[in-house]
């Protein structure tokens, strides 16, 4: 995942079971190509079970439609286990994720609930509380954990964090997709 290069940086992040990275690096460019994205970027990041991908599609139609093809063949994906759209990157430390954050946060309009998700790997620095009480207070709008309009999602792996605001059906995951 090379961060420094704004054409290389991933636009969704994908997990995968960690010993079958190289069949999920395969899906995920066989699903690209059969979605118009001739050439993806698909590598391994600093942390095990995710690949960061950079794809010339929207990464929000491409989790439309993941889901729109393992609902109508579940066989078209083993190996993906989540997709999660990446708006904007910056370093880990908290002073950056708020300006990262400050940057995005329109995306939540006036009125509308929200709550954040916090995922860290291979980053120590801070515990998920410290990270939810800096950013939330840059934030006006009301708060809803369990039914919110808006998710503000933090994926932290290493120096680097990944930052989107995401409506509850903009990511895919597989667990999810058997769960009633």
């Amino acid at each position: 995942m090379n961060l420094l290069e704004p054409n290389e940086r991933p636009n969704l992040l994908v997990s995968c079971s960690w010993s079958l990275w190289r069949e999920a690096a395969d899906e995920a460019k066989r699903i690209l190509k059969e979605l118009g994205d001739e050439g993806p970027l698909v590598t391994r990041t600093l942390a095990r079970g995710i690949l960061g991908v950079r794809t010339s599609l929207d990464s929000r139609f491409v989790v439309r439609r993941v889901r729109e093809m393992f609902t109508k063949d579940p066989s078209s994906v083993q190996y993906t286990l989540k997709l999660v759209p990446i708006d904007t990157w910056t370093a880990s430390d908290i002073d950056s994720i708020k300006e990262g954050v400050s940057g995005i946060m329109g995306r939540i309009s006036k009125g509308e609930k929200w709550r954040m998700t916090v995922e860290k790997r291979r980053y120590t620095e801070h515990h998920k509380s410290e990270i939810i009480k800096e950013v939330a207070e840059l934030i006006e709008e009301k708060v809803d954990l369990e039914k919110p309009d808006k998710i503000l999602r933090i994926e932290i792996i290493g120096g680097y964090a990944g930052l989107s605001i995401l409506k509850p059906d903009e990511t895919f995951s597989l667990a999810r997709a058997f769960s009633p």
